[in-house]
């Protein structure tokens, strides 16, 4: 099926934990003046006013917010417009969700892939949760050895969603050029 260059774009978001996503999410929304829909950010708000507890809890609110996120991409791409969608993304059980949104809608997409060695990305893990930079809500002081094993599965690779797909080395976060990101978003949205 031939996708019009007028549907809407829907600049997917993923990869593991602590590898840039938000920051990128921040960064292309600010500079192209479109909606971020961002699953912590989803999270963090039901956390505030339902409460938090465990890890149980958490893991309820993790999928609701999922839930949230689907319905809002799927709000924008109905109405026709352009949107951003950032989270931690599961090849398993997200790409059917993608495959049902396209089936209903028509839109393109760019997958945005970020990535960092697994080593990387639990040290990263690890120092923003002792660095209390996390929402209390997420209790993740002892989920180190789940994310280690989440890593070595797979299921943060890309998703199977059809569109364009962009990996982006968030290794060195502080060398990371947005130029070409920027330029796949521009390019995309000119169409």
């Amino acid at each position: 099926m031939s996708i019009p260059p007028s549907a809407p774009l829907l600049v997917v978001i993923t990869g593991a934990p602590c590898t840039g996503k938000t920051t990128l999410g921040q960064r292309l929304a600010e500079r192209f003046a479109l909606p971020l829909i961002s699953k912590d950010g989803i999270k963090e708000i039901l956390f505030d006013t339902l409460g938090w507890s465990d890890r149980e809890w958490s893991r309820r609110l993790g999928g609701a917010s999922m839930a949230l996120l689907f319905a809002m991409a799927e709000a924008q791409v109905r109405a026709g417009r352009s949107a951003i969608i950032e989270a931690n993304f599961s090849r398993g059980y997200d790409t059917p969700r993608f495959a049902d949104l396209r089936a209903r809608y028509v839109f393109r997409t760019l997958q945005i892939v970020c990535a960092a060695p697994p080593d990387v990305v639990v040290e990263r893990y690890m120092a923003r949760w002792e660095a209390g930079e996390r929402h209390p809500g997420h209790v993740e002081s002892g989920q180190r050895d789940e994310l280690a094993a989440a890593l070595g599965d797979g299921r943060y690779g890309p998703l199977e969603m059809g569109g364009e797909v962009l990996t982006l080395d968030t290794a060195d976060l502080g060398a990371i050029s947005y130029d070409e990101v920027f330029a796949a978003v521009a390019r995309l949205r000119e169409l």
